[in-house]
């Protein structure tokens, strides 16, 4: 029976087998070496530290990996971590996946039936043609099904992606009723088109990883290639050249979502539905980011999570039952 991270208790002994969330190889004061890592299952996340390694016993497991760990759980500064004292791979095949799969089920073909359904709605005659030569890409939609929209942020899971895209089309047909002067078809497929280079920049096998291309290119770039080449299809089916202006103004949505130079964006929106399809992904990749850190806090019974450096902050939990 699988001891789950959240029946941990203080000063419990254990060796079980998690899964690899993070490791990092550090120095103490002296200078000798430990592995600081943290290990998850579907309840949660627990920091640890495995003490006095060498660099070859830290490239034994990686992110991802399954561990027999051997240890004894301690109470630090009000939240519980593990003391290893040894850390083993073992063979994926000889876990149940399910007690380790930290994200709720994902209906696909429910999400595919909505994703179809949004794209009818357009009523441009270029970005109407542009969808139906991706969705009719078979290879390319399952990508979009399968892949994660992050490694370790937001919706880091197959088929985040296909999840996070959809729920941001959602909320653009929610919005533009609101903001007449938004042009809503250009920022309905915007929000479909502008982590399509996901599909090529992350890995959609067992491991979710970076691709070579993904890693020397990035997302927003291989997705302005993904969209040039199906503008080139779409030229073919109707037999005429593809507006122009509309897709320069496809292309700067792709390579400015981000927003800011700072956070990886090639040139800072220009556009209302530039500015518009910043913020609508900011939003949903930023509370499914506190969702995560609330959910895998390895404070169970605190009314605030530990201090997240990423984010800055701790996070409330109170009032969750």
């Amino acid at each position: 029976m699988h001891k789950f991270i959240n029946q941990l208790k203080d000063n419990e002994k254990i060796k079980e087998i998690y899964q690899v969330a993070e490791t990092q190889l550090r120095p103490n004061k002296n200078g000798n070496l430990y592995i600081q890592f943290s290990v998850a299952d579907k309840t949660g996340t627990l920091g640890g530290r495995l003490w006095n390694v060498t660099e070859e016993q830290f490239h034994l497991f990686d992110v991802n990996d399954y561990v027999e760990v051997e240890g004894v759980v301690q109470r630090f500064q009000g939240a519980l971590q593990l003391i290893a004292k040894n850390v083993v791979k073992v063979d994926s095949e000889s876990v149940n996946p399910d007690d380790y799969r930290r994200f709720r089920p994902i209906n696909i073909g429910q999400l595919q039936t909505r994703l179809r359904e949004m794209l009818k709605t357009v009523e441009n005659f270029y970005l109407k043609n542009l969808c139906d030569c991706i969705l009719f890409d078979e290879g390319l939609m399952s990508k979009l099904c399968k892949t994660p929209a992050g490694v370790k942020l937001h919706h880091a899971y197959p088929g985040g992606l296909l999840e996070h895209t959809i729920t941001m089309m959602e909320t653009v047909l929610k919005i533009t009723p609101l903001y007449p002067m938004l042009n809503r078809d250009i920022l309905l497929v915007g929000a479909f088109l502008h982590d399509i280079g996901k599909t090529e920049e992350l890995s959609v096998g067992a491991e979710m990883i970076y691709t070579d291309s993904g890693q020397m290119l990035g997302h927003p770039f291989l997705g302005v290639e993904i969209l040039h080449d199906k503008i080139r299809e779409s030229e073919k089916l109707t037999g005429e050249p593809f507006d122009p202006e509309l897709a320069m103004v496809l292309k700067h949505l792709l390579i400015s979502h981000h927003g800011t130079y700072d956070n990886g964006s090639a040139k800072l929106p220009m556009t209302l539905e530039a500015i518009a399809l910043h913020h609508i992904d900011s939003l949903d990749s930023k509370i499914a980011e506190f969702q995560k850190q609330i959910f895998e806090d390895p404070n169970v019974d605190g009314t605030w999570t530990n201090y997240i450096p990423l984010l800055e902050r701790k996070l409330y939990k109170g009032g969750k039952k």
